[in-house]
């Protein structure tokens, strides 16, 4: 369909619904793949390039009302129905889809993210990509050099340079830069959910030394998601997919594969 983000699809269709994976800002459905590979090992699993993002369609808004339209129409090519995993601004996207969706999901896991509105703001890394000077990068190693001048750490270097299209010619970033920045506000944003809750089973995992749940935020679910619980992964920090990802996986493959 015209527009439909980009899949990946791992696994095949079984008895248990599918598997739909939302990634978080300046993400993409690659950086999923060893675990929707595993996780995939009895039920079809779907990652997906958010818009604005690798190489889904690139839109002028980015607020969570159409993102969560965006991922209704994938599931509405795969079933009609799935289970939804969403970390950080793809799990804002995921509990959005479930408030105003819930006849599309069926269980629902929240990756260290909150519904709630924060105050810090990535901008200064878009900054730091629209100023990366990329005539004559031709390997990720020179393009990390380059950006250490304004990004210290060495693992959201990592992150980034993910999204960078060495094999374009220019290279160019696989982000709607322009676009993430000027909707930066509604990206760590929250919007009204109009009273809506979403009764089924909700699994929060939160990075025990992430800052973006916690025990202070817990009682901002309930009234959302009757039906949630928390787990934490002591150690792993907001990124926690990718510090642990083999807990990560046990967590999300064991509230899945619960009798429902």
């Amino acid at each position: 369909m015209a527009g439909m983000l980009t899949t990946i699809i791992q696994g095949t269709p079984g008895a248990a619904p599918p598997l739909l994976i939302a990634h978080g800002l300046f993400g993409s459905a690659r950086n999923w793949g060893a675990i929707a590979k595993r996780l995939g090992a009895d039920r079809q699993v779907i990652s997906v390039d958010m818009r604005n993002h690798g190489t889904s369609p690139w839109r002028p808004t980015h607020g969570y009302d159409g993102l969560a339209g965006d991922l209704a129409e994938v599931i509405g090519l795969h079933g009609g129905k799935a289970d939804v995993v969403g970390h950080s601004m793809g799990g804002k996207a995921a509990m959005m889809l479930a408030l105003t969706r819930p006849g599309l999901v069926g269980r629902l896991i929240v990756a260290d993210i909150a519904p709630v509105t924060y105050s810090h703001t990535q901008t200064h890394l878009i900054h730091a990509m629209r100023a990366l000077d990329l005539e004559g990068v031709e390997t990720r190693m020179e393009a990390d050099r380059r950006l250490a001048a304004t990004v210290d750490d060495a693992a959201t270097r990592a992150f980034l340079l993910q999204s960078l299209d060495l094999k374009a010619e220019p290279p160019r970033w696989r982000l709607n830069l322009d676009v993430l920045e000027s909707e930066m506000g509604r990206i760590v944003g929250w919007p009204d959910a109009g009273g809506r809750s979403f009764d089924g089973e909700v699994l929060v995992i939160e990075g025990g030394q992430s800052d973006y749940v916690g025990t202070a935020r817990h009682d901002l679910f309930p009234p959302l998601f009757p039906q949630v619980e928390f787990a934490t992964l002591e150690g792993a920090g907001h990124w926690l997919h990718a510090e642990k990802p083999r807990e990560f996986e046990a967590l999300v493959a064991d509230f899945l594969n619960r009798p429902r």
